[in-house]
C-alpha cells in the first residue's frame, strides 16, 4: 500500500496542489477564515481540514478534476438546495470545479451548521 503524503502544515498542503486547485483551495480557505474564523487550519488524511478544538468540521479535497468542500457531519445538515453529495453514513461534500462555483451565502449556511454540530 502506498504511503499517504505528510502536510503538517496547511500552506504546505496548498503549495503541493495544482495550481487551478490551488486558485479554488484559496478562495475556499478565505471563505471559512471570514465564515468561521475560530476553526484552526490543520491536515488530516493528506487533505487540508477546519478544526474547533481538536474535531473536524470541514475538508478540501483536490480530487482530479473539482475540489471538494466537505464536512465530516454532512448527512446531519439540512441542505435545501441540494448542494450535498455523497452517501456515507456521515461525510457530505459540494464537488468545486470552478472558483465562481462558491456560492458563499449556500456554502456559509452549511459551514455555520457544521460548525454548531461539533
Amino acid at each position: 500500500m502506498a504511503k499517504m503524503p505528510s502536510y503538517p502544515p496547511f500552506d504546505a498542503y496548498l503549495a503541493a496542489q495544482s495550481p487551478r486547485h490551488r486558485t479554488i483551495i484559496r478562495e475556499l480557505r478565505k471563505f471559512v477564515r471570514r465564515t468561521a474564523p475560530h476553526l484552526q487550519e490543520s491536515v488530516k488524511w493528506s487533505n487540508g481540514c477546519w478544526l474547533k478544538g481538536k474535531l473536524p468540521v470541514s475538508y478540501v479535497y483536490a480530487a482530479p478534476d473539482y475540489v471538494q468542500f466537505g464536512f465530516i457531519n454532512g448527512s446531519k445538515l439540512k441542505d435545501p438546495q441540494k448542494l450535498l453529495e455523497g452517501n456515507g453514513q456521515y461525510v457530505r461534500h459540494i464537488k468545486v470545479r470552478r472558483r465562481s462555483e462558491i456560492d458563499v451565502r449556500a456554502f456559509a449556511r452549511l459551514l455555520k451548521q457544521a460548525v454548531a454540530l461539533r
